[in-house]
């Protein structure tokens, strides 16, 4: 069987920022759904919402590399662009998806007390924090995680 040419590591901790851009950008397409339909497709959206917080977890505490985004990115979307200029440390980027999945847990718990004008909170500033980084790159998670490590140090 032939090499797919998928160079992906779970140890590497460095990352393609491409990828990191991608996987916000569908983030942000899922949680906008959520947001869209949970009024109307309640059992619909909270299961979106489910693998979303799913993906953040494995992601935040597995890999970055092996998540389901990472994946789509690597086989579909890699192998027609040119390699990476520049990586990108993990560590600030995982940092990121368990704040992701911190908030997006909480969005779920609180849709499914009835929370649901938490839910719409924690889903809407989920939502921001994707929009963001798969639009300009910012990460403000990562930039969480660059100052904790400051102050840490301090």
């Amino acid at each position: 069987m032939g090499s797919i040419g998928i160079t992906s590591c779970p140890l590497r901790d460095q990352v393609d920022p491409r990828a990191l851009r991608f996987s916000a950008a569908a983030t942000a397409s899922v949680l906008a759904i959520v947001l869209l339909t949970v009024g109307v497709a309640r059992p619909l959206a909270l299961g979106l919402l489910a693998s979303q917080v799913a993906v953040f977890g494995f992601t935040a505490f597995v890999s970055v590399h092996w998540s389901v985004w990472a994946q789509i990115f690597a086989r579909v979307i890699w192998p027609r662009i040119r390699a990476a200029t520049e990586l990108e440390d993990a560590h600030p980027a995982r940092f990121a998806q368990f704040i992701g999945f911190v908030l997006t847990a909480l969005a779920l718990l609180g849709f499914v007390v009835g929370a649901d004008v938490i839910g719409y909170g924690l889903t809407a500033v989920a939502v921001a924090g994707a929009v963001l980084r798969a639009t300009t790159g910012v990460c403000l998670g990562c930039k969480i995680y660059v100052l904790a490590r400051r102050l840490q140090r301090v």
